[in-house]
């Protein structure tokens, strides 16, 4: 039997393993050599083995201190690659919106799946952006890779998006803002070529129409109430960044609960099918229309192939309209007798919508403004109410010049105005188009009153009791004061 001395090589031999399991490549290196020299010191002193074997032995005792240190390596490296991964998924939840809620205009469902990439998540993102005019922006964009670039990256597009849309542009110059903003981000970083793609609609619920424009991305997906589904054609454009071609729109009419599907590239997978076979997959998971919107959700998103290559974003909005009764429109002359008659009209339609609690507020609204379209625009005037969770008033006129507010001097006889209408309103702002440009007001409406609660019924049996008469407290008799 061999002395426990022969195998003091193969005990110094775990050293570098248990050190790699704790401590980094430096550290394990380190162990590394002082377990050869601590070798070779006892071989030395001992004199028990041979040359031939105290080389086969310190050889066995380099190959496992280089497997450890190489094992520690690899340990390091997958520490890394996790730390990135949190960063980049704490970057993008810190970047994407906690909840998208729904309104008046659309219920809305999403999901969101990364890939498995060793890089972490990618940069997909969407969006609900509440407009004016009782609008709402469906937003989806996907930026190519993965990591924290992307995430930063997908955050940067996204806030430009929505500072974009509080301007009220419409899908086409706001993408074609972007597309000069990408040009740009790719210009301060030559090292990174930046593909981005965005698909931006404007759903109005009042003409039940939507208004898409898409820079390089996936049309949407249209589920009809009957159940039919079809996927409008859109204007091809290049990704973001690219530039040299204007964006064209395209105009849907929508009836109510039609719901609208928006995905990124990663739902399609290219790269194992056919585009279409993926769209004929999309079409057959969406219907019926009559069902939950998470339910359709999940359909659509078990679709996304499990360690796919890419993110995988869904996002579904079922639109609603707002009734003829809850909209009301005016045309007023450029006359001075204006004011009074567009304020006597909103009077009586808030009356008749039960808002005489609104009437004070919206009528001095709709005389301020219809006074500052006399004064400034040119006619003629229109004024429009509609009543959605919030009480919104637009005045339009052909002017394409919009009013800023400004503090007025102590002494000023005007500028005032917008003053009052900034204090009654909750928001409002100036949307430009074609024709002009229109003034919008939102009140926030008051909080529906809850009925009382019924006050539970009592039985009684027998003759009732009688009530004891109340006892009159005796009057005290004050002296009189005596008058001098």
């Amino acid at each position: 039997m061999a002395p426990p001395s022969a195998h003091f090589a193969l005990l110094l031999a775990v050293v570098p393993f248990l050190a790699a399991a704790v401590h980094g490549v430096r550290v394990t290196a380190l162990f590394g050599v002082l377990t050869i020299g601590l070798f070779l010191g006892v071989d030395q002193s001992q004199h028990s083995n041979s040359t031939d074997v105290t080389l086969v032995k310190l050889a066995f005792l380099a190959a496992a201190a280089a497997t450890a240190v190489l094992f520690s390596h690899v340990r390091a490296r997958e520490r890394t690659l996790h730390k990135a991964q949190d960063v980049a998924l704490a970057l993008q939840q810190g970047l994407m919106p906690g909840a998208l809620n729904g309104n008046h205009a659309v219920d809305v469902c999403h999901r969101y799946l990364p890939s498995d990439s060793e890089a972490g998540v990618g940069g997909d993102w969407c969006d609900v952006i509440r407009l004016s005019g009782a609008r709402v922006a469906l937003v989806m964009g996907d930026v190519v890779g993965h990591g924290v670039h992307a995430a930063a990256t997908m955050g940067r597009l996204r806030t430009a998006v929505r500072t974009l849309a509080d301007l009220d542009l419409p899908p086409d110059e706001l993408l074609a803002r972007m597309d000069d903003l990408a040009a740009q981000l790719a210009e301060e970083d030559d090292t990174r070529d930046l593909g981005a793609t965005c698909l931006y609609a404007v759903y109005d619920p009042v003409s039940r129409t939507c208004t898409l424009a898409s820079a390089g991305h996936p049309p949407p997906a249209v589920l009809h109430p009957d159940g039919t589904v079809g996927f409008p054609h859109l204007a091809e454009h290049p990704p973001l960044g690219i530039g040299g071609t204007p964006f064209v729109t395209t105009t849907l009419d929508l009836s109510e609960d039609t719901v609208v599907a928006l995905f990124t590239d990663g739902l399609l997978d290219l790269r194992h099918s056919e585009a279409d076979t993926a769209l004929s997959a999309i079409a057959t998971a969406l219907p019926p229309a009559s069902r939950a919107l998470e339910d359709i959700c999940d359909d659509v998103w078990a679709l996304a192939l499990p360690g796919g290559e890419d993110d995988v974003t869904v996002l579904l909005a079922r639109v609603h309209a707002v009734p003829d009764s809850a909209v009301a429109t005016w045309r007023f002359p450029a006359d001075a007798r204006s004011p009074g008659q567009a304020r006597a009209m909103a009077g009586r339609q808030l009356a008749a919508w039960g808002l005489r609690e609104q009437s004070f507020a919206t009528e001095l609204v709709v005389t301020e403004l219809v006074t500052n379209a006399l004064r400034y625009a040119t006619p003629p005037i229109t004024v429009r109410l509609i009543k959605t969770d919030a009480l919104i008033c637009e005045v339009s006129d052909t002017s394409s010049t919009a009013p800023h507010m400004r503090l007025p001097r102590l002494l000023d006889e005007s500028g005032r105005g917008l003053h009052i209408v900034g204090g009654l309103a909750r928001r409002w702002g100036t949307r430009h188009s074609a024709a002009g440009k229109t003034i919008w007001v939102e009140q926030a409406l008051p909080a529906p009153k809850r009925p009382p609660a019924p006050t539970p019924t009592r039985i009684v049996t027998g003759r009732p009791a009688a009530r004891p008469r109340p006892v009159n407290p005796p009057r005290l008799k004050l002296p009189r004061p005596k008058l001098p």
